[in-house]
């Protein structure tokens, strides 16, 4: 195993596999605030890092890797879990969208995408969403309804998989942090995923 995995929560029941974003490790804050949120619910979460990610602990910053070597590091990440069928995979962004790509292939239990990149930024044409059409993984998506990659109003003309259940964060973004105006707080809304997360897991497992 040359990946080092991250276990957070209780050690039993079914894991939850989550991939950092693009350029962002796996203790990073957002990540560390999802996870106590997630270990309070009982939840066994294991994170991990891409090589290229990896690398920056030893001070070598690199852009992200190929995709043959972003699906390599979750086919070995996933059999060292016991594979596809005692997991859930998923991820922050980028870590979604890879999930993605081998959720099907790898015949997992489920699919968590925490905001998910449907385009790139100001880029609203260059969509990544050929593959969720057909994508048969039960899939749970959480959403800020004004995510710079996918806002309400785009995702909603999209063509996607009927395996896929979009959850919303009203007046929110990429990282489902709200504005002010809604009384709401970036604690309160990754609680409300959390939950939802759970919810998930139970329909699913």
């Amino acid at each position: 195993m040359t990946t080092d995995l991250l276990h957070t929560g209780p050690m039993r029941g079914t894991p939850l596999v989550l991939a950092h974003g693009a350029g962002t490790p796996m203790d990073h804050t957002w990540m560390e605030a999802l996870a106590g949120a997630l270990a309070e619910r009982e939840v066994h979460l294991v994170r991990f890092e891409f090589p290229y990610m990896a690398a920056r602990r030893q001070g070598q910053r690199r852009p992200p890797d190929r995709p043959p070597v972003i699906s390599a590091t979750w086919h070995e990440v996933i059999a060292a879990l016991g594979g596809g069928e005692r997991v859930f995979i998923g991820g922050k962004s980028f870590g979604g969208r890879m999930a993605s790509l081998v959720a099907d292939t790898e015949h997992v239990q489920g699919l968590v995408c925490l905001g998910y990149p449907f385009h790139p930024t100001g880029k609203p044409t260059q969509l990544r969403t050929e593959h969720l059409a057909s994508l048969e993984t039960p899939t749970l998506i959480l959403q800020g309804e004004r995510d710079a990659f996918g806002s309400r109003e785009e995702v909603e003309s999209y063509t996607l998989s009927s395996a896929i259940d979009v959850r919303w964060f009203a007046d929110s973004d990429h990282s489902l942090q709200p504005r002010k105006a809604t009384g709401r707080t970036l604690a309160d809304n990754l609680a409300t995923a959390c939950d939802a997360i759970v919810e998930f897991m139970r329909a699913h497992g």
